[in-house]
């Protein structure tokens, strides 16, 4: 079996990810003013969350509040009310004061910069982790979300299960150059072409080296 060409994919994938939309946290993170506690919430407000919908609740958000500080100083209420309809506003309304009184009171209201200091956040896993790295501090990270574990895996360059999964898989393969990208293009990748179901194969920059595992119908 002829091994996979990773730097071929992301050159190809790469040529056209400037026609496609940028995800959401890594469009936000692009800010000039951008900071590694923005790209947290964003990230936490972005879960189960339509991208269009994050954006405009973080805009809502940081216009009252953009540091942990400033988050504890409104009620839960409050938050609630800026940032709905995100998914789940209760729970994220709650969780923002409570990572934010932990920065506060553990970090001097700073985001931790490492992968185990931030998995012990509430709500805060592994993908939320690598892309506060990734987009926060620059740092070389992984985050694996759906659109990563599936392309990944259908056009063959992993054989995995899970997310948590591929991301160790790709940890041991992906060339750390590609590291910071990979995410952000394989995501825009996804939204745009290589969707879950019926992917547009037909203007897909990679078909050609695509075996499309596990693709049923497609366009």
């Amino acid at each position: 079996m002829t091994a996979f060409d990773i730097d071929r994919f992301v050159f190809l994938i790469g040529s056209e990810y400037e026609k496609w939309k940028a995800p959401i946290v890594s469009h936000l993170a692009k800010r000039a003013d951008a900071t590694p506690f923005q790209v947290l919430v964003s990230t936490l407000l972005s879960l189960r969350t339509k991208d269009e919908v994050t954006a405009a609740a973080a805009s809502r958000l940081f216009e009252s509040a953009k540091t942990p500080e400033a988050i504890v100083s409104l009620s839960k209420e409050a938050i609630e009310a800026l940032i709905y309809p995100v998914g789940f506003y209760h729970t994220k309304a709650e969780r923002l004061k409570t990572v934010s009184r932990i920065l506060i009171d553990q970090y001097d209201g700073d985001v931790p910069n490492t992968m185990n200091a931030l998995i012990a956040l509430p709500g805060v896993g592994r993908k939320t982790a690598n892309l506060v790295l990734v987009e926060g501090f620059g740092k070389p990270g992984i985050c694996v979300d759906t659109h990563v574990h599936r392309i990944s895996n259908r056009v063959g360059y992993v054989d995995t299960t899970a997310p948590d999964e591929t991301e160790m898989q790709l940890r041991k393969q992906l060339p750390v150059k590609y590291w910071r990208r990979y995410n952000e293009m394989l995501v825009a990748f996804g939204q745009m072409v290589c969707r879950p179901v019926s992917p547009f194969c037909s203007r897909c920059p990679v078909a050609v080296m695509c075996p499309q595992i596990a693709v049923g119908r497609h366009r």
